[in-house]
């Protein structure tokens, strides 16, 4: 009952954010375009039932390549402004559209990679059972900073735990992990590590 009336509870708190913070949302995308480059980074990522959609952040890295024309690797291409953005969190508020769309909800497993898809064991697919969120368990439980196998146990164990009470405790929980900007990135990477694995159930 909860998953079938929480759409109205998104698009009511993602509607009222954007109305708020469309002005300052518009000086973000000038500042992304005069230091970065790009106002938007756009990307394919997989969704609700591995229905792939297109995310939306403000961009934090430039499009630097080496001479043959490979993008360079992630701490070379990240702006000054853009470290900003990812640890306060501003690069994020884009997604608001996204959850506007239906793509995401405010509180669910975060959408990752399409090359990722291949790599999951059939428990770990679970996660796609639900709408991604823009935040959830496992970003106020470690964020970048904990492994990708504990990142998938705390995915699932949502998905399987989900109530209206969780995700408010989650979203709290967020504020809290946004303003002491903890977990931002995993030792050692500018973001986080590529996940390889893994071997299939």
């Amino acid at each position: 009952m909860y998953l079938k009336t929480r759409r109205l509870f998104d698009i009511i708190i993602a509607f009222s954010v954007l109305l708020v913070l469309l002005i300052p949302m518009f000086i973000v995308a000038c500042l992304s375009k005069f230091f970065i480059g790009n106002a938007l980074f756009k990307q394919a990522r997989v969704g609700k039932d591995e229905r792939i959609f297109v995310i939306y952040k403000f961009a934090t890295m430039k499009d630097l390549r080496d001479e043959t024309g490979n993008v360079l690797p992630d701490e070379e291409r990240m702006s000054r402004f853009g470290v900003f953005l990812r640890k306060s969190s501003l690069d994020e508020l884009p997604q608001f559209f996204n959850i506007l769309k239906g793509d995401m909800s405010l509180v669910g497993p975060r959408p990752l990679l399409v090359s990722y898809l291949d790599l999951y064991t059939t428990e770990q697919k679970k996660r796609h059972i639900i709408l991604p969120g823009l935040t959830g368990w496992a970003q106020v439980n470690g964020r970048n900073a904990i492994s990708w196998e504990e990142k998938f146990r705390l995915d699932i164990y949502y998905v399987e735990n989900i109530s209206f009470w969780m995700d408010v405790r989650i979203i709290c929980k967020t504020i809290q992990r946004v303003l002491f900007r903890e977990g931002v990135s995993k030792q050692g990477y500018a973001t986080t590590s590529v996940f390889e694995k893994m071997t299939k159930n």
